[in-house]
């Protein structure tokens, strides 16, 4: 079994309302990409369906340089109809990423959670997940200073 230190949460940066299957995210990886398999590990679509994806006994392909020991989730959505960077999550999607983030936590005790937007120059998943899922993050997980505007704070 692979080691998993990291839960990395992603958005599939399509439209509000735009109802994506895990299907056409594969194809997206596989035929447009030249990947093995779809990237991220679970899917959850608009009406908050868990899919499975790629094996977790598989790395994953969704946050480059850390993809070794994560485990990749996606909801669908992520932008707004101006194509910006939004929370696009519906209130089933909402709930079903927390019992997913419940179950692998319960598996992979000492793994933290992270937005892809911790380990890339991206907005996605388009909502700070240090903020909101603070409270399943392992006892000892101590989160890395942010800084703004060039200032650090917490």
């Amino acid at each position: 079994m692979r080691e998993i230190d990291k839960i990395i949460i992603h958005c599939s940066a399509t439209i509000e309302g735009q109802d994506v299957s895990v299907g056409t995210i594969r194809e997206w990886h596989t035929k447009d990409r030249g990947w093995s398999d779809i990237g991220y590990h679970y899917y959850i679509d608009i009406n908050g369906k868990i899919f499975g994806g790629r094996p977790v006994a598989k790395i994953g392909a969704h946050s480059k340089g850390y993809n070794k020991s994560s485990i990749g989730i996606c909801y669908c959505g992520g932008l707004g109809k101006d194509k910006k960077a939004k929370d696009t999550r519906t209130e089933s999607q909402k709930k079903a990423l927390v019992e997913l983030i419940k179950t692998l936590t319960h598996i992979y005790p000492s793994a933290s959670l992270h937005g892809h937007n911790e380990f890339a120059n991206k907005a996605c998943p388009s909502f700070d997940v240090q903020k909101e899922y603070k409270s399943y993050q392992p006892k000892s997980y101590k989160p890395k200073s942010k800084k703004v505007n060039g200032k650090k704070s917490n």
